[in-house]
């Protein structure tokens, strides 16, 4: 009995083993891609410690260690893209959460499922859309003369300039973003609101609890492990306030308030050809950004008990 049973591991095992080919094979593009355009790539983070002349590559180009580092410190352009980012960012990320949790928790109250349903579907449309495509609409609505400044002026207030006002422009960046992705955290919510126990609302209701005491004392409590798993995680994306957003939206006239980090590198790097200089501010917030999470994930890890490594 014993050495059959040894017999019937080994074939198992054999069997198991012989159909992890199947896995890899599935898993072979996207390491191939992501070897192509993640990994390959890093090797130019070289360029931060050089003068890199592409003529003369990698290997030729002059070393100066530290410098454009320093550069980053001296220059006045620093601070600003910096604190937009910071400020664009952290609006994104407070208001996208606020806003999903409070709709997913509205919308939980519905007793109609096909009204829903329906409204679920809806709100989270415009996430699947792209920026280049939203930007041209939102170019035409919200513009000088668009849809929105016609409907202003008929009910007697003035005309904004979204789109060419330093005073509105972040506004209307961490709005629009808000309205695109706030469909999406709602599924989340609303998902985690599904494993509450329903026993918990009818012990409630029998005890005299109304609508809102029942939110207030067993919805939020019930989905608050995801709110602080979700709001952790969010700290590791602080200093990405959304480059497809702002290079599809900003102008030259909003660079003061909306200019931020990923766009300053691509004007530095690819329009006005400083290539070493905008590895230097890449490779900078690259290495924040991993700080920020790792840090997250030990916070997912302390509050929420949540480990991905």
């Amino acid at each position: 009995m014993i050495a059959k049973s040894g017999l019937e591991k080994k074939i198992k095992t054999k069997k198991v083993t012989n159909t992890q080919w199947y896995y890899h094979v599935m898993l072979l593009p996207g390491v191939v891609l992501l070897t192509i355009f993640h990994v390959i790539p890093m090797f130019g983070i070289v360029m931060a410690f050089q003068d890199f002349v592409p003529a003369k590559g990698f290997l030729n180009s002059p070393w100066v260690g530290l410098k454009h580092f320093k550069y980053i410190f001296e220059i006045p352009d620093s601070g600003q893209i910096f604190s937009n980012t910071l400020i664009i960012a952290i609006g994104k990320i407070v208001l996208g959460m606020i806003v999903p949790i409070t709709f997913a928790l509205i919308l939980n109250e519905a007793r109609l499922k096909w009204f829903k349903s329906s409204v679920q579907t809806i709100v989270y449309l415009p996430n699947f859309l792209s920026w280049v495509a939203l930007a041209t609409v939102l170019t035409m609505v919200f513009s000088y003369d668009g849809m929105f400044n016609n409907f202003l002026e008929a009910i007697g207030f003035e005309r904004i300039m979204f789109l060419a006002s330093n005073k509105w422009f972040r506004p209307f960046l961490i709005m629009t973003d808000v309205w695109k992705g706030y469909g999406y955290g709602t599924i989340i919510y609303l998902a985690a609101l599904t494993g509450i126990n329903p026993a918990l609302y009818e012990s409630a209701a029998m005890d005299g609890a109304g609508r809102l005491k029942q939110m207030l004392h067993i919805t939020l409590p019930g989905i608050l492990p995801t709110i602080i798993l979700l709001a952790t995680l969010n700290l590791g994306s602080v200093l990405n306030a959304g480059f497809d957003q702002v290079f599809n939206l900003y102008n030259p006239l909003v660079y003061k308030t909306g200019d931020i980090i990923d766009t300053y590198v691509y004007r530095m790097g690819l329009i006005n050809m400083k290539y070493s200089f905008s590895a230097a501010i890449g490779l900078m917030k690259s290495v924040i950004s991993f700080i920020l999470i790792v840090t997250s994930y030990k916070l997912a890890d302390k509050f929420a008990g949540y480990k991905l490594f």
